[in-house]
């Protein structure tokens, strides 16, 4: 299923969105000295590395190119023994579904006790208003499974699960090092700041506002103000950005209000995502 998912969606996807300003993931490189990126077409995945660890967030399509993408940052993909994952959809779990190239075959895998309930079949995907149910999932990798407010270390990096469902029940996000927040598909970064995601792609679009509005509380109560990262529109620091419109949808139907012009017309087209663009954010051990 992942393989023909990710398939599909390069193709006919990228017909279906192109022009209505929706995606702009960001190239390959290093955001700064901790943090990596991965672009998949429309998505990223990520590498977060502290102290000679370094831990991936989601795996993205099953794409022919990651290994690749990951040699021009440096990254080794035996060296990733340890994955987050914020949910089951084929662009944030591709690389280790069943019929991947299995890069990450030791990787264990760490993920909502809820969000599991997709891949063992309790619960089916469903999109469009819940009119489509998409195929399941299969993952053999081994897993340890995660509840909301859970906190956990990974050598020396800290990591805290906050349950954000909506887009999907089990929707889990991950804040590291009380410094870093990866939120995957709970957040969209549009030109007048966040908004809850795609609303065709979500299990309850008004679930998602109530997730968010907790999430914002948790980050403000704690005087927390960490780079929120976005699986699909890059990242913010501010949380009066990130924050600004949750009450309202990414609509899929139409192009986005108010008009993005830094936004590609084709996020699909990865032509400007380039090895020569991502060396230049590392200088040997050094990233910039």
């Amino acid at each position: 299923m992942s393989k023909s998912a990710s398939q599909f969606q390069e193709k006919a996807m990228a017909i279906l969105y192109r022009g209505k300003e929706i995606f702009k993931p960001l190239n390959t490189g290093w955001i700064d000295g901790n943090v990596a990126c991965v672009r998949e077409f429309v998505a990223n995945i990520f590498f977060y590395t502290k102290n000679g660890t370094t831990i991936m967030i989601d795996a993205g399509y099953n794409y022919d190119r990651l290994e690749e993408k990951m040699g021009w940052l440096g990254i080794d993909p035996g060296s990733i023994k340890h994955i987050l994952i914020t949910h089951q959809d084929t662009d944030h779990v591709g690389a280790v579904e069943r019929d991947s190239p299995g890069l990450f075959r030791d990787a264990m895998l760490f993920i909502g006790e809820i969000e599991n309930r997709y891949l063992t079949g309790e619960k089916r995907r469903r999109v469009y208003y819940g009119l489509y149910k998409l195929p399941q999932v299969h993952i053999d990798s081994k897993k340890i499974l995660l509840n909301d407010g859970q906190v956990f270390y990974i050598n020396d990096i800290k990591i805290e699960c906050i349950l954000v469902p909506g887009h999907t029940w089990g929707h889990m996000v991950y804040l590291v090092d009380d410094k870093y927040l990866f939120t995957g598909d709970t957040i969209w970064f549009g030109y007048d700041g966040g908004r809850r995601f795609i609303n065709t792609l979500a299990e309850d679009n008004k679930l998602q506002t109530e997730s968010l509005r907790r999430l914002e509380q948790k980050l403000r109560a704690r005087n927390l103000s960490p780079k929120i990262i976005t699986g699909h529109t890059g990242w913010s620091d501010s949380l009066d950005f990130a924050f600004a419109n949750i009450d309202k949808d990414c609509n899929a139907w139409r192009k986005q209000k108010p008009h993005d012009p830094s936004a590609p017309y084709d996020a699909y087209d990865e032509s400007d995502d380039t090895e020569d663009m991502a060396r230049k954010t590392c200088q040997g051990d050094k990233m910039l």
